[in-house]
């Protein structure tokens, strides 16, 4: 599966993290998605690929505030 396959395939996954770990690995995942994506927007430029990268950060902040909890 190509890079950005899988990058759409994850934004479009339904979020409904049933225990903390399944929070955390999804963050990660992401993570890891972003970081290769920057990867080749470092050599290509593409404007494309920088709106998927802001669109998974986006669902990667969610994510991350909902492993951090309320104050």
């Amino acid at each position: 599966m190509d890079l950005t396959e899988r990058a759409v395939e994850f934004e479009t996954r339904k979020f409904s993290f049933k225990t903390t770990s399944d929070r955390i690995l999804a963050s990660r995942e992401v993570k890891a998605l972003i970081l290769e994506l920057n990867e080749v927007y470092k050599i290509d430029k593409d404007p494309a690929l920088m709106d998927l990268m802001k669109r998974l950060t986006v669902v990667k902040q969610k994510i991350e505030k909902r492993l951090k909890g309320r104050k």
